[in-house]
């Protein structure tokens, strides 16, 4: 069932942010999620399942079977998935981000993506914005690596960029500041499963 409130945070940890449609969601948002964690040194990983993405031409699954789909799938005691989205009534990731730190002044965020997201990141609606808010760790995908260090984003904001050996300080590093690191990836996308077939009216195979 859709969640009704807000997830619960103490004051002063760390929550990695892994937005996204989840259409569905899969093994590759798990070895993310893990890998994240130990990376960054979180506290805590939400996974945000979008009511919608905007920069995608057709809507997605219904929110529901979507986060039914990812609670039944991500099965750890630091991760929850949350609708939150729907909940703050925000689409684009700035406002989202705008509205958690309004809801949670004492807790810091670190916004968490894959490096395909990074080489398109300048398309995204305030971007710079959310560069500026969060810490952002960024996790290497096969084939990514390049178009991402050669982002709009990346060589902007390259000052900034925090070394994969000191990647245990993002969480507590100041605004702007990311980190790339490279970690074992699952080659799996959502896209391949929905081309496969194997998600079916919101429902993964058994």
């Amino acid at each position: 069932m859709l969640r009704s409130a807000i997830p619960f945070a103490q004051p002063g940890q760390v929550i990695g942010l892994l937005g996204g449609s989840f259409d569905p969601p899969h093994q590759g948002h798990v070895h993310v999620t893990r890998e994240a964690m130990k990376a960054f040194e979180l506290d805590r990983v939400w996974w945000l399942v979008s009511p919608g993405n905007p920069l995608k031409r057709h809507g997605p699954a219904p929110l529901d079977q979507r986060v039914n789909a990812a609670q039944a799938l991500m099965q750890h005691p630091r991760v929850e998935v949350t609708d939150i989205e729907a909940l703050t009534g925000t689409r684009a990731t700035a406002d989202t981000l705008t509205a958690l730190q309004r809801l949670y002044p004492r807790v810091r965020f670190v916004w968490l993506m894959g490096a395909d997201n990074l080489a398109q990141f300048h398309r995204w609606k305030d971007w710079r914005l959310i560069m500026d808010s969060v810490p952002v760790g960024v996790m290497a995908r096969p084939g990514d690596r390049i178009s991402a260090r050669m982002s709009p984003a990346a060589r902007l904001y390259r000052r900034y960029r925090i070394d994969g050996q000191a990647r245990h300080l993002l969480g507590r590093a100041q605004a702007p500041a990311w980190c790339f690191v490279n970690v074992p990836m699952v080659d799996v996308s959502s896209t391949q499963i929905r081309t496969r077939g194997d998600w079916v009216n919101g429902v993964l195979p058994e």
